[in-house]
């Protein structure tokens, strides 16, 4: 049976209008990502085939292109438009941070920072940069690879924090591995750029290492005063 002739009740898009995305399954908002299913599959169909082939939502949204591609019903055209609907969906978390209020939610923060790295396949130091009164100007990728004293240059985030005029910085990387627990490089570089920022009077508010499902907050640790 298509969708159409189902109750509109239970039809994807009709339940979407009408109780909101939240109230929608897995399978649901995919199916109208896709929009059309397959010979003898409705889309609700597909997507169901599709998570079950991918075991989840969260490995189809990351897979890359030749993996993405290979689920029946997929192509170049789905992937590009799903890599357009992520990429809007960052921007819209930055673009949450910068409407001009102080920044007062560390939630919003991590839930950021945590889509900006958490699906990176090496590791990425990235500074968020704020104003004086701790309004986000910028959000910035300054070195990959493993995240250590010999890798991350306090110069180079000394120049990039002039560079925005920034009077505050929080730190943040990712750690591939899934698990946030801070290491001793992670912590003895920490403290290497809250002095190197000191010293041009910018204040240092955290750095918040990204997990898989799990964050920490150096600053919640008590490793930055």
């Amino acid at each position: 049976m298509a969708i159409t002739d189902w109750p509109a009740a239970e039809r994807p898009r009709e339940k979407l209008l009408s109780q909101g995305a939240d109230a929608l399954s897995d399978a649901e908002l995919l199916a109208i990502f896709l929009r059309t299913g397959v010979a003898g599959k409705t889309a609700v169909d597909l997507a169901r085939q599709l998570l079950s082939h991918f075991d989840g939502l969260r490995p189809l949204l990351e897979a890359d292109y030749d993996t993405f591609c290979e689920g029946h019903g997929l192509g170049q055209a789905k992937f590009v438009q799903l890599q357009a609907c992520l990429e809007i969906s960052r921007r819209h978390l930055l673009a949450s941070l910068k409407r001009g209020d102080s920044l007062c939610n560390p939630a919003t923060t991590v839930h950021y920072l945590s889509a900006q790295l958490r699906d990176r396949q090496q590791e990425v130091f990235a500074c968020l940069f704020l104003d004086n009164r701790h309004r986000v100007i910028a959000f910035e990728e300054l070195f990959y690879g493993t995240i250590d004293g010999a890798s991350v240059h306090p110069r180079e985030v000394v120049k990039a924090t002039l560079g925005h005029n920034a009077a505050a910085v929080i730190l943040a990387h990712n750690h591939p591995s899934g698990i946030a627990e801070p290491s001793q490089a992670d912590e003895h570089i920490t403290k290497r750029l809250q002095k190197a920022l000191s010293l041009i009077d910018v204040r240092l508010l955290d750095h918040i290492i990204i997990g898989d499902g799990e964050t920490v907050s150096l600053a919640e640790r008590g490793l930055i005063c």
